[in-house]
């Protein structure tokens, strides 16, 4: 009578054995779902460490925006190197990432008589100064006739020190405005910028 068609010799008896033994043999599986799973856990911190960095950033900029319309609402008149100074107090937010990628406009925008808006004064750090006398929009309700509210209009363009070989740069932006604190409009002495 045949039993099987494979003589049932020792090496067979041996490699059926170690077969069963490696089927139950579960000693390299952390290694190995560890082996797949590292590199979505990096790829995680990375972008968890990019996420914060750019929130970072992004309140620098609104607290940069916050200074500088605080700074200009609070004097009565300034000049141009009364704004350098303050472009320098309001950059100097920005510590410890670079201040070479933000641009800040502070603009004084007055209202007539009818509550239309235009530019009295407008002052830039590394961006173009609004044209005076030009019309300027502003949200409803924060001038009332021959009143005036300084603007200050800030963008910096963020390049993060990983993602910048996946996206690039990320371009952050922020208005504030505030009125003019110790007379109704902040005057511009010495010319302009």
């Amino acid at each position: 009578m045949m039993r099987n068609s494979i003589p049932d010799n020792g090496v067979f008896l041996k490699l059926r054995r170690r077969l069963r033994a490696l089927a139950h043999d579960t000693g390299g599986v952390s290694a190995v779902e560890f082996a797949l799973i590292l590199p979505i856990m990096i790829t995680m911190y990375i972008g968890a460490v990019e996420f914060s960095s750019a929130l970072t950033v992004d309140r620098r900029v609104s607290s940069v925006a916050s200074a500088a319309a605080d700074l200009t609402a609070q004097a009565e008149e300034v000049t141009s190197n009364s704004l350098q100074d303050i472009f320098t107090a309001a950059t100097s937010i920005m510590t410890p990432y670079s201040a070479d990628p933000i641009s800040i406009v502070v603009t004084s925008v007055i209202a007539d008589a009818n509550n239309d808006t235009t530019v009295d004064w407008s002052c830039a750090k590394n961006g173009s100064p609004k044209s005076q006398g030009s019309a300027y929009t502003l949200p409803d309700g924060l001038t009332q006739p021959f009143s005036s509210v300084i603007v200050a209009e800030v963008s910096y363009s963020y390049t993060p020190p990983i993602g910048q070989f996946l996206t690039g740069g990320v371009d952050m932006s922020e208005i504030f405005y505030l009125r003019p604190r110790r007379s109704l409009t902040v005057e511009m002495q010495g010319g302009g910028c």
